[in-house]
Formats: C-alpha cells, sequence, structure tokens
C-alpha cells in the first residue's frame, strides 16, 4: 500500500451487550460518516492525501476477528467502496464478555501489520461496557502509548451510564487521544461522524493531552 497520513484500527464492540439491531446501527453509522464530505475531506487533506483503515470486532476472549482488512481511502470512491463493505460486515465474532484489553491487543496487532507507512497510528475503541475478561485494558494502552500509537474511545452509555470514566482512565492514551459519548445506539451515527472528522484531521494530534503522572 502507499504511504497514507493516518492508519485508523476501528475496534468495535460485538459482545453479549450488543444485539443484532445495535451492531447494525454501528456498522451502519460508520458507514454513513465513511461518506460524509466532510471526513472524506479531514482523511485527504494531509501531505499524503490518504488514509487506510481496517475493521476489528471483538467480544470475549479469543473472540476478535479482522472483519476488514487496510483499505485505502484517497477520495469519495474509495470511500463509498468502504462504507458499503463496513455496512454489509457480518458480525463474526461470537457474543460474549467484553474483554476491552484483548480486543486492544488485536488492534495493535493489526496495526502492527500495517502493509505500507502511516504518519500516525490510531485505535478507535467503541463499545457500550467495561471491561470484565481477559487481560486488563490499561496495560494494553500503555503499550501502544509506547509505541506511538494513539488510542481514542467512543462510549455509548445506554448500559453504563459511567462508562466515560472506565474509558478515560482505562483504554484512551498517546498523542491527541480523547474520548467521547453517545447516549444510545441511535446517536452512534451522530457521534462517530464527529469522531472520525475529529482524529482523521492531520491537526489531530495538535490537542495532546499532558504527560500522565
Amino acid at each position: 500500500m502507499d504511504p497514507v497520513d493516518v492508519a485508523l484500527c476501528l475496534a468495535m464492540d460485538c459482545s453479549a451487550s450488543v444485539d443484532f439491531d445495535e451492531f447494525d446501527l454501528m456498522a451502519r453509522g460508520t458507514a454513513a460518516a465513511l461518506r460524509d464530505a466532510g471526513v472524506i475531506a479531514a482523511a485527504t487533506s494531509g501531505p499524503r492525501r490518504a488514509a487506510a483503515i481496517g475493521l476489528l470486532l471483538w467480544s470475549g476472549v479469543g473472540a476478535q476477528d479482522v472483519a476488514l482488512g487496510w483499505t485505502r481511502l484517497d477520495g469519495p470512491e474509495s470511500a463509498g467502496a468502504l462504507a458499503d463493505a463496513i455496512a454489509n460486515v457480518p458480525r463474526i465474532p461470537p457474543p460474549g464478555l467484553t474483554a476491552i484489553g484483548e480486543g486492544m491487543a488485536a488492534g495493535l496487532a493489526l496495526l502492527a501489520r500495517f502493509p505500507g507507512e502511516a504518519r500516525r497510528l490510531v485505535m478507535d475503541v467503541s463499545g457500550d461496557g467495561g471491561h470484565n475478561a481477559g487481560r486488563p485494558p490499561g496495560p494494553v494502552r500503555d503499550l501502544a502509548v509506547q509505541a506511538g500509537i494513539t488510542v481514542n474511545g467512543l462510549a455509548i452509555l445506554n448500559e453504563e451510564p459511567d462508562l466515560l470514566d472506565h474509558y478515560s482512565s482505562e483504554v484512551i492514551g498517546g498523542p491527541g487521544s480523547f474520548a467521547m459519548t453517545c447516549a444510545d445506539y441511535a446517536d452512534f451515527a451522530d457521534a462517530i461522524l464527529r469522531k472520525l472528522r475529529r482524529e482523521l484531521a492531520p491537526g489531530a494530534v495538535a490537542e495532546a493531552p499532558p504527560p500522565r503522572a
């Protein structure tokens, strides 16, 4: 793959708390966001005029699957094809517990296999519950930060209203990292649209938080 400005791994929750209608709202909401002119502009406004997207689905321990391999986004045509693929992606992992750390580790492995050069590496974790199985997410986040990878989060609050605190303390990290929320799956499309516009933009690292104590 030709060099890109950012390689973004979308790591999407498929645990038992996410029913099939909710998964469909996530997939179709993400697809709609990728067709958005503002998202396409953010992805193509860097010096290399392109981004790369990969989709990872995760649930419990041992249940992580790459649903869509690395795909280049360099304009409306490629964005449309990518959106179509994500809108129709099958829910591969079986429902299970919420192994956020295991999903993040699989996302790091996918980023490590990126077949090209990227100026930034980013993982986008979306889910509706806190970690309850497998390795904890905090140490995996720390490995990502040490490798120069930014981890952002989108906490869906319909199951756990205080989930943002968990994502802020245990999931996100690295240059320009941030966490967002949406109240429920009906709001996911709007939230992921705003999130992708922000994290694909070349100036995303300008908002880097202060170092952890």
